[in-house]
């Protein structure tokens, strides 16, 4: 352990750097400011820091052009002057470490938790291509989740990547908690794009919780901070989990949300000098979201997988709202959480009817699968019927379907909320008493 903290240390100290090149403000445009002195050895995605007065501003340069460097800023551009010196910095190294496990830190790396947290000895660039596609493994085995409807009707795979689409206090938030605590996985990678400083310690001390942290690593840029910051949340979280893969880890890679990653994305390249004409989004949007999503799924040779559940906030459960309409083509399936079930009592308010696996059938048995249609076959049946049964308008025996799904439609709506440890054949056993009328308990 000694040896290790050492490496790190040496590894800390030799990537400081003692000579910068230096600019001069030209201009302040909004929150991006116009730098004079840029040569052939700054690049875009470099950062650099604005003295004005007492106080540095930090930011990152977005576009190069004849006339300098373009770099958006971190915080308010207020008291800034022409001629106020830039310092140009390279990125800090970003390299992940098993000691950042159960550790709270933002996209730069830099912990978050009070407490001191030294890089790895081996770097990692935040933006990466997948693996070779002709190289990957197909998806693996169905990992356990410790909820009854993700071990049972919609699976997941090890190397899956599903989305989850949610409004906001549908319970999404609890749901990726449970999943962190209950899904089959060496290593957790927790990404918090945007979210409020607040909601971040509940989700680590009250949602996830000491249990939780254990084998996990939360990646946090609130919402005050700066488009980059919270675009490089995201990319940050995917580089940690490809470390762990690539040291022959499962990991589990959770990504909340893809929506403000989008915007934080639309933000930067609109600075940049991009136009936002796809329905609101710059053209670069689509290409973004599948580099970050294509990074996540199964492995190559010796390499663990990363099974990945990617967020998506969808406003008066819209699903063909943009960002969700661009995710649903790059995915292996789609959790749809609604209002109206939620409101009724029942979590993880999982809209069964409307969610696929792509995982299925074949991370199912035959029997499994026959279990899993008849059950969906039930829901499907009464919920056509259900205004018609509750409005007191169907008679008993009039429909053979209506009946039987009228008779597991109690049991099935109990067992959709089970949450425990009995694994998957457990689960198995109750559905099957479910579909039958018996109780799921």
């Amino acid at each position: 352990m000694t040896q290790n903290i050492l490496e790190q240390a040496a590894a800390a100290v030799e990537n400081l750097r003692g000579v910068h090149k230096v600019g001069r403000v030209l201009g302040v445009h909004g929150g991006t400011v116009q730098v004079g002195g840029a040569n052939d050895s700054i690049k875009v995605g470099d950062r650099a820091r604005v003295f004005c007065d007492e106080r540095q501003i930090s930011g990152e340069i977005v576009r190069l052009d004849r006339d300098g460097a373009h770099v958006l800023l971190d915080g308010p551009s207020d008291g800034i002057r022409l001629s106020d010196r830039v310092v140009f910095d390279r990125s800090p190294i970003f390299a992940p470490d098993n000691s950042w496990i159960g550790r709270v830190i933002d996209p730069d790396g830099v912990p978050i938790d009070g407490r001191p947290l030294l890089p790895g000895v081996t770097p990692r660039p935040l933006r990466m291509d997948p693996p070779a596609p002709h190289q990957r493994r197909p998806m693996g085995a169905r990992i356990e989740t410790g909820l009854a409807v993700f071990n049972t009707l919609l699976p997941i795979v090890q190397g899956q990547r599903i989305g989850l689409f949610a409004g906001s206090g549908v319970g999404k938030s609890t749901l990726l908690a449970d999943l962190a605590r209950g899904v089959t996985a060496d290593v957790i990678v927790i990404a918090l794009v945007g979210e409020r400083g607040r909601e971040v310690r509940h989700f680590v001390e009250d949602v996830l919780g000491q249990e939780g942290m254990k084998r996990a690593i939360v990646v946090a840029a609130t919402s005050e901070r700066a488009p980059q910051v919270r675009r490089r949340c995201a990319w940050a979280a995917t580089a940690i989990a490809e470390h762990f893969r690539d040291n022959g880890r499962q990991v589990l890679l959770l990504v909340d949300s893809v929506t403000r990653f989008c915007e934080a994305h639309r933000e930067v390249a609109v600075a940049g000098g991009e136009a936002a004409n796809l329905r609101g989004y710059p053209a670069s949007t689509v290409p973004a979201i599948a580099a970050l999503c294509e990074r996540a799924g199964p492995g190559t040779g010796d390499s663990g997988d990363i099974t990945a559940v990617f967020s998506v906030l969808v406003a008066g459960s819209d699903m063909d709202e943009p960002v969700a309409d661009m995710l649903r083509g790059v995915l292996d399936g789609h959790i749809v959480l609604e209002r109206e079930i939620a409101e009724r009592g029942r979590f993880p308010a999982v809209n069964v009817l409307k969610s696929v696996s792509r995982s299925l059938p074949n991370a199912a048995t035959d029997q499994e699968n026959s279990l899993i249609a008849q059950a969906r076959t039930h829901m499907g049946t009464f919920q056509k019927a259900e205004l018609m049964i509750q409005a007191g308008l169907y008679t008993g025996g009039s429909d053979a379907a209506i009946d039987a799904a009228i008779a597991c439609s109690s049991a099935l709506e109990s067992f959709l909320t089970m949450q425990d440890t009995r694994g998957t054949l457990a689960h198995f056993a109750k559905l099957r008493q479910a579909v039958s009328g018996k109780s799921s308990r």
